[in-house]
């Protein structure tokens, strides 16, 4: 099979862990349609990236990263109230008062009309 014919090329490899690819797509994109590009890697432009030192960036991503690989742990504030998807169980008395109040309620508004009905029958 194919698989097994295939040989490890270091230079490929090399090229996409230090983001050639995107360099090379960030050029294709300036040159075509730089409008896209703008929108596309808007951030990259905000960092004054360029696709001629993204290479260099990730030289120094790497080399800041060797000391210490262990992921840091960011400091993320709790939320404030969480979020409730589904309702909350009410007890049996809940229940019962709430009907209790839409029957009271349905009765104030539509009583009267229910009646009139009766008597048109």
């Amino acid at each position: 099979s194919s698989k097994d014919s295939k040989q490890l090329d270091a230079e490929v490899h090399r090229k996409y862990i230090y983001g050639g690819h995107v360099a090379a797509y960030m050029n294709i994109l300036m040159e075509d349609e730089p409008e896209k590009y703008q929108s596309h890697f808007s951030s990259y432009i905000k960092a004054d990236l360029a696709p001629d030192n993204i290479e260099e960036m990730y030289k120094k991503v790497h080399a800041a990263i060797r000391p210490d690989p262990s992921p840091k742990k960011s400091q993320k504030q709790p939320p404030k109230t969480h979020k409730r998807y589904n309702l909350k169980k009410l007890t049996y008395e809940e229940r019962k008062a709430k009907l209790i109040e839409r029957l009271n309620a349905l009765n104030a508004a539509g009583g009267n009309d229910d009646d009139d009905e009766e008597d048109d029958e």
